[in-house]
């Protein structure tokens, strides 16, 4: 890059896009291509779009657990959620599928009662034939999500609960006792 050029760059004008000659033609392209995309949208099958969602959720999870997160937001509910209802038109087959009641089912969707283990784990042999077709999925990420929500859960209410329990934790032996 020569040094007229190497200005230029820093230039506010640089790497604008110089195609359009108006804000008119810039409209009618966009236009243009937002019937393009929705034409296409269109020949997409039931299949793909369920295929695309559960890739979808399944990149989520794999990000949410790498990221420490600090609210009280109920992540593991909602990937649920969305989980059956890619698949499901109905949440009870859903329930009847995984040998629980549906009111069951709907209290953890919706935050009234935790997941027990035997329901995460026909929820972890759910998801390994569901995603089968779809795209390599590791079972276990439900229990890392889950785990990983109570983990950020508690962090997050640190405040609350350590001013509570400082005052009945003590150490009676402490370490320096040991040393040499």
């Amino acid at each position: 890059m020569t040094n007229a050029e190497y200005k230029d760059s820093n230039s506010p004008e640089f790497a604008v896009d110089s195609r359009y000659t108006s804000n008119k033609a810039y409209q009618s392209e966009a236009t243009a291509l937002m019937e393009a995309r929705l034409k296409r949208m269109k020949n997409v099958s039931k299949n793909d779009v369920i295929r695309a969602k559960l890739m979808q959720l399944k990149l989520k999870m794999e990000a949410f657990i790498k990221e420490p997160i600090h609210n009280n937001r109920n992540y593991f509910s909602e990937f649920l959620e969305s989980y059956v209802d890619t698949i499901y038109s109905r949440r009870s087959v859903f329930a009847k599928d995984i040998d629980i009641t549906s009111s069951k089912l709907s209290q953890i969707i919706n935050n009234h009662r935790e997941p027990q283990d035997a329901f995460i784990l026909k929820l972890m042999i759910h998801s390994e034939k569901i995603y089968t077709d779809v795209c390599s999925f590791k079972k276990e990420i439900w229990y890392q999500v889950f785990f990983h929500e109570k983990l950020c859960n508690t962090m997050s209410t640190q405040k609350e609960w350590k001013s509570k329990l400082e005052n009945v934790v003590c150490v009676s032996e402490p370490i320096a006792k040991y040393s040499k």
